[in-house]
């Protein structure tokens, strides 16, 4: 399934187009040779940020006065999908962006003026920190706090598996500014981490795969943050700041788990075409074109599912439910087709020097970050009940 032999998608315009084949040449230049390097040094290249905004491929939709490419928040989507076909999930972009779109639709003027530059660079690399060691899930348990003090807020808490965690220059952190404000409770709070006296990196956690990508613990004891750091300058809108992004996380979170299953399905064609076995090609077994054949027919339902989904996404947005039926279903597909694909390497899917084997490691988180597939599941079933979906992260 090479990328000459992939019709055009009926949502992509041709600035999108063009968007697509700059972030192809750049993975392949600067993504496709240095995986294997970034995994064992646990985090890619800080300078790779800084040449992905020199061709424009960061925060798409940061407006060019801004100092971003001010292009549409769909080339996101094509670029993140890019880098999922060579089969990297190290590069924290998605995240990064996450943070730029909360920028967008909620910081105030001077915040927009102050990062986003910096952001669309790769200046500033950003983190979002919402998941804590005893809320996980479930946002309102959060117990991190930033208490109002004068002129600043005084951060305290952790919080636990923060993508960019060791190299976050900015990092927005979900905190209770009321702990009796009920759903009003929650602020996010955007810190600098050069400027933030207290705030302490925890280690780059030992995870089973996605090994290139940082993912840490931070803690912050009495950090003092500006309180004109307050998105959108408003106490207690953190809750809906971050719901109201979930639909679109969740949504990108499927395009990446295609652009994953494209990859999975290209290494295991050209492996079973160039392997032997009893006298024949691998793939001449039908016992191998059948589940080649399964594999391909699920990639073609995610592909056509995804455009139905990004469409009614640019005409108006899908709905937390909608979103929750996206990520449950992609992901989960996902880690099924890596899985057939490492079968069909037999013994040499489980070694590390293929390809296969590390994916099979790095998409098994997929099911878990961006909402666990039983949370996903739940969101769905309260659609059934009349019930408003909850605070799931």
């Amino acid at each position: 399934m090479t990328h000459e032999n992939l019709p055009p998608r009926p949502w992509m315009t041709e600035d999108m187009t063009l968007t697509q084949e700059t972030a192809r040449k750049f993975c392949d230049a600067e993504i496709t040779p240095n995986i294997e390097r970034w995994n064992k040094q646990g985090r890619v290249d800080r300078d790779l940020w800084i040449k992905a905004g020199k061709f424009g491929l960061i925060g798409a939709a940061i407006p060019s006065e801004l100092g971003g490419p001010g292009c549409a928040p769909a080339h996101d989507m094509v670029i993140l999908l890019e880098q999922a076909r060579t089969g990297d999930l190290g590069w924290g972009l998605g995240i990064h962006n996450i943070v730029i779109t909360y920028l967008l639709d909620h910081g105030t003027p001077a915040q927009k003026e102050r990062w986003l530059p910096k952001l669309a660079s790769g200046e500033m690399v950003a983190a979002l920190a919402m998941t804590e060691p005893s809320a996980g899930s479930d946002l309102r348990n959060i117990r991190t706090t930033a208490i109002r003090d004068g002129d600043h807020y005084r951060l305290n808490g952790s919080k636990i598996f923060i993508t960019n965690g060791q190299t976050a220059d900015l990092i927005c952190v979900a905190a209770k500014t009321d702990r009796n404000a009920g759903s009003k409770a929650i602020s996010l709070i955007l810190m600098e981490a050069a400027k933030a006296p207290g705030f302490r990196r925890g280690r780059n956690l030992d995870k089973i795969g996605m090994k290139s990508q940082d993912t840490s613990e931070l803690f912050f004891d009495d950090v003092e943050v500006p309180a004109e750091n307050l998105l959108g300058g408003e106490e207690g809108r953190g809750l809906y700041q971050l719901m109201d992004q979930l639909p679109w996380e969740r949504l990108l979170i499927g395009v990446r788990a295609l652009g994953l299953s494209e990859y999975a399905f290209d290494q295991t064609l050209r492996y079973v075409q160039d392997r032997q076995a009893f006298g024949q090609r691998i793939v001449d077994f039908q016992n191998t074109q059948f589940k080649l054949a399964e594999v391909k027919t699920k990639i073609e339902v995610m592909r056509g599912f995804l455009d139905s989904c990004i469409m009614q996404h640019m005409n108006g947005g899908i709905d937390v439910t909608m979103a929750a039926m996206i990520k449950w279903w992609s992901t989960e597909t996902l880690v099924q087709i890596v899985d057939d694909c490492v079968q069909l390497h037999g013994g040499y899917g489980y070694m590390l020097e293929y390809p296969i084997a590390r994916l099979y490691a790095d998409v098994r988180a997929q099911r878990i970050y961006g909402g666990t597939t039983e949370i996903m599941k739940m969101l769905i079933g309260r659609s059934f009940t009349g019930k408003k979906p909850g605070a799931a992260g």
